[in-house]
Parts: structure tokens; C-alpha cells; sequence
């Protein structure tokens, strides 16, 4: 298991595949991808599991995590999530959050993110707001 630092397009056909499915390929390409950082883990030379990163200020959100499938169940987005934890503390951020599906909150909770009990629905799905902060 390898993690490398990938181009917006290179996570664009997981999240697709895995997250919205239902929706036009369009759908999972964001206005902000050029300015974000993008990580994948690759297996066998496969990319297998993504996330991008997006930096304000001393906050860092992280959006899109997803693993094909077939890999899910293995710890390789608990590996990559904390790999992107320790490039926030590297980078001096204060916060780093996501739009967790509600879900899927458990699973956030074990990495040592906080729900923060604020909530929406976006394309029928439910979202909770989950945060972690790092002491200065």
C-alpha cells in the first residue's frame, strides 16, 4: 500500500463509481479541485482509494474519501485519512473537517473526529458536520 500525491482528474472516475453513482459524471467534479491536494493509495499499482484536501486558512476541509469497493473493509481509507491528518498538522492547521455521510459517522468517530451535530441533505443524502482540532 503506497499513498502519493495525485492530480483533481485522477480521483474523479472513484468518486464517481463509489459515491454518486446516480449522478452525471459532472456531478463529482468541483469548482475548487485545481486549488486542493489530492492523495490516492495505490495497490499493485492501482489506484484503490482517494481523498482531496482544501486549505483556508488555518482549516483544512477534506472532501470526497472513497475506496472502490472491492477494497472497502481493509483499513486503506483509515490509512489514507490519517495520513492526511498528519500532513494538516505538518502544514500548522488549527481544524480539519468534513461533510461526513451521517451514516458513515461511526467510522470518523474511530479516527478521533467529533460530530458536531450540524447537519444537511444534499442530493438525499443525510450529512453531519465532523471536525477534529489540534492543540497549538
Amino acid at each position: 500500500m503506497e499513498i502519493k500525491t495525485i492530480k483533481a482528474s485522477d480521483t474523479w472516475q472513484i468518486r464517481h463509481e463509489v459515491m454518486w453513482p446516480d449522478q452525471p459524471f459532472e456531478f463529482v467534479q468541483l469548482e475548487e479541485d485545481d486549488s486542493g491536494f489530492h492523495f490516492g493509495v495505490f495497490e499493485d499499482n492501482k489506484l484503490v482509494s482517494i481523498v482531496s484536501c482544501f486549505i483556508e486558512g488555518e482549516e483544512m476541509q477534506f472532501r470526497k474519501l472513497a475506496t472502490i469497493e472491492e477494497y472497502q473493509g481493509k483499513g486503506i481509507a483509515s490509512y489514507l485519512l490519517k495520513h492526511i491528518l498528519e500532513f494538516a498538522k505538518n502544514e500548522k492547521i488549527e481544524k480539519v473537517w468534513c461533510n461526513a455521510r451521517s451514516n458513515k459517522k461511526s467510522f470518523y468517530e474511530k479516527i478521533g473526529l467529533i460530530d458536531t451535530h450540524k447537519t444537511f441533505t444534499k442530493a438525499g443524502q443525510e450529512f453531519t458536520i465532523m471536525e477534529i482540532k489540534f492543540l497549538k
